[in-house]
Protein backbone atom coordinates (compact mmCIF):
# COMPACT_ATOMS: atom_id res chain seq x y z
CA UNK A 1 0.00 0.00 0.00
CA UNK A 2 2.84 2.36 0.54
CA UNK A 3 4.40 1.74 -2.82
CA UNK A 4 1.02 1.97 -4.41
CA UNK A 5 0.72 5.94 -3.07
CA UNK A 6 4.38 6.68 -4.02
CA UNK A 7 3.27 5.19 -7.48
CA UNK A 8 0.17 7.32 -7.61
CA UNK A 9 1.60 10.24 -6.37
CA UNK A 10 4.43 9.87 -8.94
CA UNK A 11 1.95 9.38 -11.52
CA UNK A 12 0.15 12.53 -10.49
CA UNK A 13 2.70 14.66 -10.73
CA UNK A 14 4.19 13.64 -13.97
CA UNK A 15 0.24 13.85 -15.42
CA UNK A 16 0.27 17.92 -14.19
CA UNK A 17 3.43 18.25 -15.48
CA UNK A 18 2.57 17.04 -18.50
CA UNK A 19 -0.69 18.63 -19.25
CA UNK A 20 -0.01 21.70 -17.88
CA UNK A 21 3.38 22.98 -19.04
CA UNK A 22 4.63 26.16 -17.58
CA UNK A 23 1.95 26.55 -15.23
CA UNK A 24 2.77 29.15 -12.50
CA UNK A 25 1.43 26.76 -10.13
CA UNK A 26 4.19 24.48 -10.61
CA UNK A 27 6.00 25.38 -7.96
CA UNK A 28 3.24 24.73 -5.65
CA UNK A 29 2.86 21.90 -7.14
CA UNK A 30 5.62 19.70 -6.66
CA UNK A 31 5.86 21.65 -3.31
CA UNK A 32 3.35 20.18 -2.03
CA UNK A 33 3.74 16.71 -3.69
CA UNK A 34 7.29 16.85 -1.57
CA UNK A 35 5.61 18.03 1.55
CA UNK A 36 2.91 15.08 1.18
CA UNK A 37 5.43 12.31 0.05
CA UNK A 38 7.25 13.21 3.80
CA UNK A 39 4.58 13.24 5.38
CA UNK A 40 3.56 9.84 4.12
CA UNK A 41 7.14 8.48 5.05
CA UNK A 42 7.12 10.02 8.62
CA UNK A 43 3.81 8.16 9.67
CA UNK A 44 5.48 4.51 10.35
CA UNK A 45 7.55 5.72 12.66
CA UNK A 46 4.96 7.33 14.99
CA UNK A 47 3.46 3.48 15.01
CA UNK A 48 -0.23 2.80 13.98
CA UNK A 49 -1.75 3.24 17.54
CA UNK A 50 -3.87 6.22 17.17
CA UNK A 51 -2.24 8.85 19.52
CA UNK A 52 -2.23 12.62 19.67
CA UNK A 53 1.42 12.68 17.08
CA UNK A 54 -0.54 9.87 14.66
CA UNK A 55 -3.84 11.76 14.53
CA UNK A 56 -1.92 15.15 14.22
CA UNK A 57 0.26 13.53 11.58
CA UNK A 58 -3.03 12.16 9.91
CA UNK A 59 -4.87 15.85 9.85
CA UNK A 60 -1.57 17.09 8.20
CA UNK A 61 -1.37 14.09 5.87
CA UNK A 62 -5.21 14.56 4.60
CA UNK A 63 -4.68 18.37 4.30
CA UNK A 64 -1.84 18.76 2.51
CA UNK A 65 -3.54 16.15 -0.07
CA UNK A 66 -6.90 18.26 -0.26
CA UNK A 67 -4.67 21.22 -1.20
CA UNK A 68 -3.29 18.70 -4.14
CA UNK A 69 -6.68 18.31 -5.22
CA UNK A 70 -7.91 21.67 -5.67
CA UNK A 71 -5.19 23.07 -7.09
CA UNK A 72 -4.63 19.86 -9.49
CA UNK A 73 -7.67 17.33 -9.51
CA UNK A 74 -5.29 14.89 -10.80
CA UNK A 75 -3.98 13.98 -7.63
CA UNK A 76 -7.78 12.57 -6.38
CA UNK A 77 -6.53 9.16 -7.06
CA UNK A 78 -4.06 8.85 -3.43
CA UNK A 79 -6.61 9.13 -1.84
CA UNK A 80 -7.19 5.42 -1.98
CA UNK A 81 -4.10 4.52 0.07
CA UNK A 82 -4.98 7.03 2.55
CA UNK A 83 -8.33 5.25 2.92
CA UNK A 84 -6.52 2.28 4.28
CA UNK A 85 -4.78 4.73 6.36
CA UNK A 86 -7.61 6.66 7.80
CA UNK A 87 -8.56 2.91 8.52
CA UNK A 88 -5.63 1.92 10.52
CA UNK A 89 -5.04 4.84 12.51
CA UNK A 90 -8.42 5.93 13.67
CA UNK A 91 -11.96 4.41 15.54
CA UNK A 92 -14.07 2.19 12.78
CA UNK A 93 -16.94 5.32 12.98
CA UNK A 94 -14.69 7.95 12.60
CA UNK A 95 -12.73 6.18 9.50
CA UNK A 96 -16.14 5.63 7.82
CA UNK A 97 -16.41 9.92 8.19
CA UNK A 98 -13.32 10.03 7.18
CA UNK A 99 -13.41 7.92 4.07
CA UNK A 100 -16.91 9.42 2.85
CA UNK A 101 -15.42 12.61 2.99
CA UNK A 102 -12.24 11.86 1.18
CA UNK A 103 -14.22 9.81 -1.46
CA UNK A 104 -16.70 13.08 -1.68
CA UNK A 105 -13.23 15.18 -2.77
CA UNK A 106 -12.41 12.51 -5.25
CA UNK A 107 -15.57 12.45 -6.52
CA UNK A 108 -15.52 16.10 -7.22
CA UNK A 109 -11.84 16.45 -8.40
CA UNK A 110 -13.27 13.95 -11.25
CA UNK A 111 -16.51 15.93 -12.24
CA UNK A 112 -13.65 18.51 -12.58
CA UNK A 113 -11.67 17.36 -15.14
CA UNK A 114 -14.66 15.77 -17.03
CA UNK A 115 -16.26 17.60 -20.12
CA UNK A 116 -19.30 16.16 -19.68
CA UNK A 117 -21.48 14.52 -16.95
CA UNK A 118 -20.41 10.84 -16.81
CA UNK A 119 -22.26 8.66 -14.24
CA UNK A 120 -19.10 6.14 -14.07
CA UNK A 121 -17.20 9.28 -12.49
CA UNK A 122 -20.19 9.38 -9.53
CA UNK A 123 -20.73 6.19 -8.97
CA UNK A 124 -17.09 4.80 -9.63
CA UNK A 125 -15.43 6.42 -6.16
CA UNK A 126 -17.93 5.45 -3.75
CA UNK A 127 -17.58 1.77 -5.09
CA UNK A 128 -14.02 1.47 -4.42
CA UNK A 129 -13.77 3.27 -0.93
CA UNK A 130 -16.77 0.61 0.40
CA UNK A 131 -14.85 -2.20 -1.88
CA UNK A 132 -11.56 -0.88 0.35
CA UNK A 133 -13.72 -0.33 3.41
CA UNK A 134 -15.32 -4.06 3.22
CA UNK A 135 -11.93 -5.72 2.52
CA UNK A 136 -10.27 -3.72 5.39
CA UNK A 137 -13.07 -4.68 8.09
CA UNK A 138 -13.34 -8.01 7.20
CA UNK A 139 -9.15 -8.72 7.04
CA UNK A 140 -9.35 -6.88 10.74
CA UNK A 141 -11.59 -9.36 12.19
CA UNK A 142 -10.06 -12.11 10.60
CA UNK A 143 -6.48 -10.98 12.89
CA UNK A 144 -8.41 -10.14 15.53
CA UNK A 145 -9.85 -13.38 15.39
CA UNK A 146 -6.82 -15.27 14.72
CA UNK A 147 -4.81 -13.21 17.64
CA UNK A 148 -7.56 -14.41 20.04
CA UNK A 149 -7.14 -18.20 19.22
CA UNK A 150 -3.71 -17.91 19.32
CA UNK A 151 -3.70 -15.80 22.97
CA UNK A 152 -6.07 -18.72 23.70
CA UNK A 153 -3.74 -22.02 22.40
CA UNK A 154 -0.57 -19.77 24.31
CA UNK A 155 -2.67 -19.60 27.64
CA UNK A 156 -3.52 -23.43 27.54
CA UNK A 157 -0.16 -24.45 26.94
CA UNK A 158 0.98 -22.24 29.36
CA UNK A 159 -1.45 -23.68 32.03
CA UNK A 160 -0.87 -27.54 30.71
CA UNK A 161 3.02 -27.05 31.48
CA UNK A 162 2.19 -25.53 34.85
CA UNK A 163 -0.16 -27.97 35.85
CA UNK A 164 1.98 -30.69 35.10
CA UNK A 165 4.58 -28.79 36.79
CA UNK A 166 2.92 -29.00 39.86
CA UNK A 167 1.96 -32.12 39.35
CA UNK A 168 5.26 -33.16 38.85
CA UNK A 169 6.22 -30.96 42.07
CA UNK A 170 3.64 -32.52 44.04
CA UNK A 171 4.49 -36.12 43.44
CA UNK A 172 8.06 -35.57 44.30
CA UNK A 173 7.39 -33.93 47.58
CA UNK A 174 5.04 -36.24 48.45
CA UNK A 175 7.74 -39.32 47.75
CA UNK A 176 10.68 -37.17 49.97
CA UNK A 177 8.30 -36.68 52.67
CA UNK A 178 7.39 -40.15 52.87
CA UNK A 179 11.10 -41.39 52.71
CA UNK A 180 12.02 -39.32 55.52
CA UNK A 181 9.04 -39.75 57.42
CA UNK A 182 10.18 -43.54 56.95
CA UNK A 183 13.82 -43.63 57.44
CA UNK A 184 15.32 -39.87 59.29
CA UNK A 185 12.02 -39.44 60.94
CA UNK A 186 12.05 -42.86 62.98
CA UNK A 187 15.89 -42.46 63.26
CA UNK A 188 15.54 -39.35 64.89
CA UNK A 189 12.35 -40.55 67.40
CA UNK A 190 13.95 -43.94 68.03
CA UNK A 191 17.49 -41.45 69.35
CA UNK A 192 15.52 -39.11 71.21
CA UNK A 193 14.23 -42.04 73.34
CA UNK A 194 17.46 -43.52 73.95
CA UNK A 195 19.03 -40.58 74.85
CA UNK A 196 16.07 -39.69 77.54
CA UNK A 197 16.08 -43.42 78.56
CA UNK A 198 20.07 -43.15 78.91
CA UNK A 199 19.43 -39.59 81.12
CA UNK A 200 17.42 -41.23 83.61
CA UNK A 201 19.15 -44.31 84.06
CA UNK A 202 22.83 -42.44 84.12
CA UNK A 203 23.02 -42.06 87.72
CA UNK A 204 21.50 -45.36 88.83
CA UNK A 205 22.24 -47.75 86.22
CA UNK A 206 25.51 -46.28 84.27
CA UNK A 207 25.75 -49.67 81.99
CA UNK A 208 22.18 -49.34 80.78
CA UNK A 209 22.32 -45.84 80.04
CA UNK A 210 25.83 -45.90 78.40
CA UNK A 211 24.48 -49.15 76.07
CA UNK A 212 21.05 -46.84 74.99
CA UNK A 213 23.71 -44.14 73.87
CA UNK A 214 25.68 -46.64 71.90
CA UNK A 215 22.69 -48.07 70.30
CA UNK A 216 21.61 -43.80 70.17
CA UNK A 217 24.95 -43.84 68.29
CA UNK A 218 24.06 -46.35 65.86
CA UNK A 219 20.95 -45.10 64.88
CA UNK A 220 22.62 -41.92 64.13
CA UNK A 221 25.46 -43.28 61.72
CA UNK A 222 21.93 -44.96 59.95
CA UNK A 223 20.65 -41.67 59.56
CA UNK A 224 23.16 -40.28 58.22
CA UNK A 225 23.42 -42.68 55.86
CA UNK A 226 20.08 -42.73 54.91
CA UNK A 227 20.64 -38.81 54.64
CA UNK A 228 23.18 -39.08 52.08
CA UNK A 229 21.54 -41.35 50.38
CA UNK A 230 18.93 -39.17 49.40
CA UNK A 231 21.06 -36.22 48.68
CA UNK A 232 22.66 -38.77 46.52
CA UNK A 233 18.95 -39.89 44.96
CA UNK A 234 18.61 -36.14 44.19
CA UNK A 235 21.87 -35.55 42.66
CA UNK A 236 22.44 -36.02 38.85
CA UNK A 237 23.98 -39.70 38.17
CA UNK A 238 26.06 -38.20 35.92
CA UNK A 239 28.52 -36.74 38.35
CA UNK A 240 29.06 -39.52 40.62
CA UNK A 241 32.03 -41.33 41.43
CA UNK A 242 35.08 -39.52 40.15
CA UNK A 243 33.50 -37.92 37.31
CA UNK A 244 33.49 -33.99 37.33
CA UNK A 245 31.23 -31.64 35.38
CA UNK A 246 33.95 -31.28 32.46
CA UNK A 247 33.75 -35.09 31.72
CA UNK A 248 29.66 -34.98 32.47
CA UNK A 249 29.29 -31.53 29.97
CA UNK A 250 32.59 -33.83 27.20
CA UNK A 251 30.26 -37.18 27.70
CA UNK A 252 26.78 -35.33 26.25
CA UNK A 253 25.10 -36.07 23.39
CA UNK A 254 22.73 -34.27 21.20
CA UNK A 255 21.23 -37.15 18.84
CA UNK A 256 22.25 -38.14 15.94
CA UNK A 257 23.03 -35.98 12.76
CA UNK A 258 24.18 -33.30 16.04
CA UNK A 259 28.17 -33.22 16.54
CA UNK A 260 28.73 -32.07 20.23
CA UNK A 261 32.09 -30.67 20.88
CA UNK A 262 33.15 -29.36 24.52
CA UNK A 263 35.88 -26.90 25.52
CA UNK A 264 37.53 -26.08 28.56
CA UNK A 265 38.61 -22.84 29.47
CA UNK A 266 40.45 -21.28 32.32
CA UNK A 267 41.94 -23.44 35.64
CA UNK A 268 39.21 -25.62 36.78
CA UNK A 269 38.61 -25.67 40.08
CA UNK A 270 36.13 -27.07 42.95
CA UNK A 271 32.82 -26.36 42.67
CA UNK A 272 29.38 -26.52 44.66
CA UNK A 273 27.19 -29.52 44.17
CA UNK A 274 24.49 -27.51 42.94
CA UNK A 275 26.60 -25.56 40.87
CA UNK A 276 27.32 -28.71 38.86
CA UNK A 277 23.90 -29.78 38.88
CA UNK A 278 22.55 -26.81 37.74
CA UNK A 279 25.12 -26.33 35.04
CA UNK A 280 24.76 -29.89 33.75
CA UNK A 281 21.06 -29.67 33.72
CA UNK A 282 21.01 -26.31 31.90
CA UNK A 283 23.59 -28.14 29.42
CA UNK A 284 21.43 -30.88 28.64
CA UNK A 285 18.43 -28.63 28.31
CA UNK A 286 20.15 -26.41 26.04
CA UNK A 287 20.95 -29.67 23.78
CA UNK A 288 17.86 -30.66 24.09
CA UNK A 289 16.06 -27.53 22.36
CA UNK A 290 18.79 -27.44 19.39
CA UNK A 291 17.86 -31.09 19.04
CA UNK A 292 14.04 -30.47 18.44
CA UNK A 293 14.40 -27.14 17.23
CA UNK A 294 17.52 -25.44 15.64
CA UNK A 295 18.05 -27.95 12.69
CA UNK A 296 21.76 -28.08 13.49
CA UNK A 297 24.77 -29.80 12.75
CA UNK A 298 27.39 -28.89 15.00
CA UNK A 299 26.78 -27.35 19.11
CA UNK A 300 29.79 -26.36 20.99
CA UNK A 301 30.06 -26.47 24.63
CA UNK A 302 32.35 -24.25 26.39
CA UNK A 303 33.16 -24.50 30.29
CA UNK A 304 35.10 -21.38 31.33
CA UNK A 305 36.30 -20.65 34.78
CA UNK A 306 37.01 -17.08 35.17
CA UNK A 307 37.78 -16.66 38.75
CA UNK A 308 34.60 -15.04 40.49
CA UNK A 309 32.61 -16.74 38.36
CA UNK A 310 32.11 -20.06 35.88
CA UNK A 311 30.22 -19.84 32.67
CA UNK A 312 28.42 -21.91 30.18
CA UNK A 313 28.39 -21.37 26.61
CA UNK A 314 26.13 -23.49 24.30
CA UNK A 315 26.49 -22.68 20.70
CA UNK A 316 24.58 -24.09 17.75
CA UNK A 317 24.91 -23.29 13.53
CA UNK A 318 21.26 -23.70 13.51
CA UNK A 319 18.61 -22.26 11.97
CA UNK A 320 18.48 -19.29 15.07
CA UNK A 321 15.59 -17.06 15.81
CA UNK A 322 14.71 -13.54 15.51
CA UNK A 323 14.05 -12.86 19.43
CA UNK A 324 12.08 -9.39 20.26
CA UNK A 325 13.00 -8.77 23.47
CA UNK A 326 15.48 -10.24 25.97
CA UNK A 327 13.37 -12.83 27.46
CA UNK A 328 9.68 -12.67 26.20
CA UNK A 329 9.95 -13.81 23.32
CA UNK A 330 13.51 -15.61 23.55
CA UNK A 331 11.71 -17.64 26.10
CA UNK A 332 9.40 -20.15 23.70
CA UNK A 333 8.49 -23.66 24.92
CA UNK A 334 8.88 -24.63 27.84
CA UNK A 335 13.01 -25.39 27.73
CA UNK A 336 14.50 -22.00 27.64
CA UNK A 337 12.18 -20.83 30.81
CA UNK A 338 13.19 -23.84 32.90
CA UNK A 339 16.77 -22.83 32.17
CA UNK A 340 16.38 -19.42 32.65
CA UNK A 341 14.58 -20.11 36.29
CA UNK A 342 17.60 -22.73 37.54
CA UNK A 343 20.46 -19.57 36.45
CA UNK A 344 18.43 -17.26 38.43
CA UNK A 345 18.06 -19.60 41.41
CA UNK A 346 21.95 -19.54 42.34
CA UNK A 347 22.03 -15.49 41.43
CA UNK A 348 23.45 -15.60 37.88
CA UNK A 349 22.66 -14.08 34.60
CA UNK A 350 21.78 -15.91 31.16
CA UNK A 351 21.95 -14.34 27.66
CA UNK A 352 20.72 -15.77 24.68
CA UNK A 353 21.75 -14.26 21.13
CA UNK A 354 20.37 -15.27 18.41
CA UNK A 355 19.04 -13.82 14.78
CA UNK A 356 17.41 -15.83 11.83
CA UNK A 357 19.62 -17.80 9.69
CA UNK A 358 22.42 -17.32 12.27
CA UNK A 359 22.78 -20.08 14.85
CA UNK A 360 22.02 -19.31 18.90
CA UNK A 361 24.25 -18.94 21.80
CA UNK A 362 23.34 -19.63 24.97
CA UNK A 363 25.45 -18.39 27.94
CA UNK A 364 24.85 -18.94 31.92
CA UNK A 365 27.03 -17.20 34.19
CA UNK A 366 27.07 -18.32 37.46
CA UNK A 367 28.72 -16.26 40.58
CA UNK A 368 30.81 -18.42 42.90
CA UNK A 369 31.43 -15.99 45.69
CA UNK A 370 27.56 -16.95 46.69
CA UNK A 371 27.66 -20.86 46.30
CA UNK A 372 31.16 -21.21 49.09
Amino acid sequence: MHTAFFLLLAASVARFLLRHPGSPSTPWIIALSVALALLYVLGPALGAAPTLRRLLWLGLVVAAWVVLVVLAPSFAWCAVPLFYTALRTLPPRAAVVLVALLTVFVVAAQLKLSTAFDPNLLLAPPAVAALATAVFVHMERQAQAQRALIDDLIRTRRELAATERREGTLAERQRLSMEIHDTLAQHLSSQQMLLQAADRTWDTDPATARAHVRTATDIAARGLAEARRLVHDLAPPELEGDAGLAQALRALDAGPGIDVRFHLEGTPGPLPDRVQSALLRIAQGALANVREHSGARTAALTLSYLGDQVVLDIADDGRGFAAPGPAAAADRGHGLPAIRARVRQLGGTLTVESAAGEGTVLSAAIPLERHP
